[in-house]
């Protein structure tokens, strides 16, 4: 609602239906109207005024600008006779001099209460709404509007529900008032005292703050219980808005009320700081923190950056939200390595000496490390390549980075990215959030407290991708030697140099890693270990490390070489030597045990004692499963974790010549069994096979540990060599294992995974191994120790797969 419901018109001929006190312009001929002779008009004739944005309603009072000549002479001519007028909308406000079709049909019946002409020449009058009125026929145009007209009569026919429409009607509008500032209590009073439903509508409907035409619509609604339903319906939308707008008016006012109190208290409390000479505080802050500034020794950005940090910090108040966020960011700038490293030199033999002591075997792996060494020796500014050691779990990947740290007398930093999906756990979180903080790298950096550590990137392989974005990609930056000299992070918002730092990651497995960072980094592969090598770990470390661990010492407690065989062999099944770790702290705790009751000063552990400390033997020898049956033959498979054994088992039984694969295997390992079946069928006369019994029987093969899935081509000459030995009758050698992928033509295909093959072979206790031709340059990849302990044998087609593993036919 609006009690004043006039607003000025701006163009300098102000139309019908604005505020009285708009100026106008006095329209031409109006002063020879006032001497012309007045001739009344027929009865049921009315003189008519248009107004282009007005709408008046029955038992209403507004003030009019008149401004058009046919309008003044109607105004005048109403005056001299002392009739009634007519007032009706214009339908196009635009139109100068509408005609019948340019105005509504349903008009307010006036009575003009005053009538003024102003000293600038403006006619101004104020009118009384009286009654609705609908215009029949335009009787003249000239000079001045005038129609004939019939009175529309309000029906006040007052039953219950118009009574009861009538009486929340009044309860809005009075609310309205209530939300509305500066209300004349005349208004209010108004509303009260009305009676009548219509009466009560019209009031309403005059002061509602709606455009022009809706006003017409309710002006022409003449049954009276849908006039006050409209109305009403209007009303109940524009208090809704009043009471959104007092609601946020009120909660602005009270958030700068309480600001304004706010620092009106602080500036108190300063002013009575300084009056008790106890001001220092701040100040001398804002000193030490320049103070850590300046010897920082920050690059340019940096310290321009921290200099404006420190200059908003020091204007703020002590309790300001964002003191505590910008002092935090400070400590983070002055916290980071940005001086120049000093420089470090590296002993090459001491180096070795260090992997030595730390590492048994992988002397590959130690000279290729050696080499990294010198290299950064002889160019301690250049781009060292990025090391990645790929292998399966506990060979030694981390401690090697350790190792690396030690040799080159540098901190060493690990980060741990497994599990990683967020690429700002590696640039970080930008300021503006709540409780944000620097990525990862930028963090080790600190704990590190030196530009030139030795930053270990765990699990390079297991890093994720989310919504958050892609973190590989964030470690492509990281990890260019040609960008990272200039790496921003997120929350620091200025440049780093990560170029002195020595990165070194570790993975499982290379198939994860995408493309463009796998091509960043220098793959080094660690293998599984040989039972001969985890003996010697066992021995020189692991018994050592679980003594300490477990508080006892050599004198309390020994284990034996033959035990630690035994272990190794029946207790533990893996690449590295963690599970070996753990069975080793079993034994040692059965000792401690006890010791601290006092039953014994030293306890031995011997392999006779291992079952009933350990329990019953878990890994039972490969050999032993095997059987003397036609039909079963030993492959080698590569997993994540390294190299396994799995042995391929056939049978076959009357049916139409099916083959059935069981065993959980994948689409390609399904395909080799039927590249396999069908060479056999291709040369069946070769291999001494009756023809017509293939198509009389149905092969089933099976690969055993049905639970785990398995994939791949490399055992397709173990299939082969199966599906012969079972038409043929002819058993395979149990201490021989054969990889590799076949071709329909007959070769035998190169695989991946031979050494951890070869590994797991040798662990098993197996003595032969069969290999593709083609992987003769994996040969010096082999441990030397497995190398002694297995004759090779190298395939270039299945006939000599055939020729050196089956015996004689049964």
């Amino acid at each position: 609602m609006n009690p004043s419901e006039s607003d000025p018109r701006p163009d300098p001929v102000p139309a019908e239906g604005t505020n009285a006190a708009h100026e106008a312009t006095p329209a031409p001929g109006a002063e020879a109207a006032t001497q012309e002779t007045v001739h009344p008009l027929p009865p049921g004739v009315l003189p008519l005024v248009a107004v282009r944005d007005t709408v008046l309603f029955p038992g209403t009072v507004f003030p009019l600008a008149i401004g058009r000549a046919p309008s003044v002479r109607a105004v005048q001519h109403a005056m001299r006779v002392e009739s009634p007028i007519g007032i009706v909308l214009q339908r196009d406000p635009q139109q100068e001099t509408p005609d019948a079709a340019g105005l509504h049909t349903v008009g307010t019946l006036a009575n003009i209460l005053r009538y003024v002409r102003a000293s600038d020449g403006g006619h101004h009058i104020v009118v009384q709404g009286l009654q609705r009125f609908r215009a029949l026929e335009l009787v003249q145009e000239e000079p001045f509007l005038a129609v004939r007209f019939e009175a529309i009569d309000d029906a006040e026919a007052q039953d219950a529900e118009l009574e009861a429409r009538m009486l929340y009607l009044r309860e809005q509008a009075l609310e309205a008032l209530q939300l509305l500032p500066g209300v004349p209590q005349e208004l209010v009073a108004a509303v009260q005292s009305m009676t009548g439903a219509g009466a009560l509508a019209d009031l309403v409907a005059a002061h509602l703050d709606i455009p022009a035409p809706e006003k017409q619509e309710l002006l022409e609604a003449t049954d009276l219980a849908a006039r006050v339903e409209k109305v009403s319906a209007i009303l109940a939308q524009r208090i809704e808005v009043m009471r959104l707008t007092r609601e946020i008016g009120q909660k602005t006012k009270a958030t700068f009320d309480e600001r304004q109190r706010e620092a009106i208290l602080r500036e108190q409390m300063a002013s009575i700081q300084r009056e008790l000479g106890e001001d220092g505080g701040r100040s001398a802050e804002v000193a030490e923190l320049e103070k850590a500034i300046d010897e920082a020794q920050m690059s340019e950005d940096a310290r321009e950056q921290a200099q404006k940090e420190l200059a908003r910090y020091a204007r703020m108040p002590d309790g300001a939200p964002e003191a505590g966020m910008i002092r935090n960011y400070l400590d983070w700038l002055i916290d980071l390595p940005w001086a120049e490293p000093p420089p470090r030199s590296i002993d090459l033999e001491e180096a070795r000496r260090i992997l030595d002591e730390d590492h048994f075997g992988l002397d590959k792996i130690k000279k290729r490390i050696i080499e990294f060494l010198a290299v950064r020796k002889l160019a301690p500014e250049g781009k060292a390549p990025i090391l990645c050691f790929v292998g399966p779990p506990g060979v030694g990947k981390t401690s090697l980075g350790q190792s690396i740290a030690r040799a080159m007398d540098r901190p060493f930093a690990h980060v741990s990215l497994g599990g990683v999906h967020d690429e700002a756990e590696i640039r970080g979180h930008r300021r503006t959030y709540i409780g944000s903080m620097p990525g990862n790298i930028i963090q080790a950096i600190r704990k590190a407290k030196a530009r030139d550590c030795v930053m270990m990137l765990d699990e390079i392989d297991k890093m994720g991708r989310g919504v958050q974005g892609d973190p590989s990609a964030a470690m492509l930056e990281v990890l260019d030697p040609a960008q990272n000299s200039s790496f921003r992070d997120n929350y620091l918002g200025v440049p780093f140099d990560l170029s002195r730092i020595t990165f070194i990651t570790t993975a499982n497995m290379l198939e994860t890693i995408p493309g463009p960072l796998r091509d960043r980094m220098e793959i080094i592969s660690l293998a599984g270990y040989t039972e001969g090598e985890k003996f010697e770990i066992a021995r020189r470390y692991l018994v050592r490390r679980e003594l300490e661990a477990n508080g006892l010492d050599a004198d309390q407690a020994s284990i034996s070489d033959e035990a630690l065989r035994r272990i190794i062999r029946d207790y533990t099944r893996e690449a590295g030597v963690r599970n070996l770790e753990r069975e080793v702290g079993r034994a040692l705790r059965h000792a401690a045990v006890r010791i601290a009751e006092g039953s014994d000063a030293h306890v031995d552990i011997d392999a006779d004692a291992l079952e009933a400390i350990l329990g019953p033997v878990r890994f039972e020898n490969e050999v032993a499963m095997r059987t003397s049956t036609p039909g079963v033959a030993t492959g080698l498979a590569w997993t994540p974790v390294g190299g396994d054994i799995l042995f391929i088992e056939a049978t076959s039984f009357p049916g139409k010549g099916q083959l059935i694969l069981t065993g959980q295997l994948g689409d390609v390992m399904r395909e080799s069994a039927q590249a396999a079946l069908s060479i056999v069928k291709h040369r069946a006369s070769e291999l001494g096979i009756d023809e017509e019994r293939l198509g009389r029987i149905d092969i089933h093969v099976h690969v055993p540990a049905g639970a785990t899935p398995k994939d791949g081509p490399s055992a397709g000459v173990a299939m082969f060599t199966a599906l012969v030995s079972l038409l043929t009758g002819r058993t395979v050698r149990s201490d021989t294992a054969m990889t590799g992928e076949i071709s329909l033509r007959g070769l035998v295909l190169p695989v991946g995974g031979i050494k951890e093959k070869i590994v797991a072979a040798a662990a098993a206790g197996l003595t032969r191994v069969m290999l593709p031709a083609r992987n003769r340059r994996d040969y010096d990849e082999i441990p030397t120790e497995a190398r002694e302990r297995l004759e090779f044998i190298w395939l270039e087609r299945v006939d000599d797969a055939v020729a050196a593993a089956l015996g004689a036919q049964s």
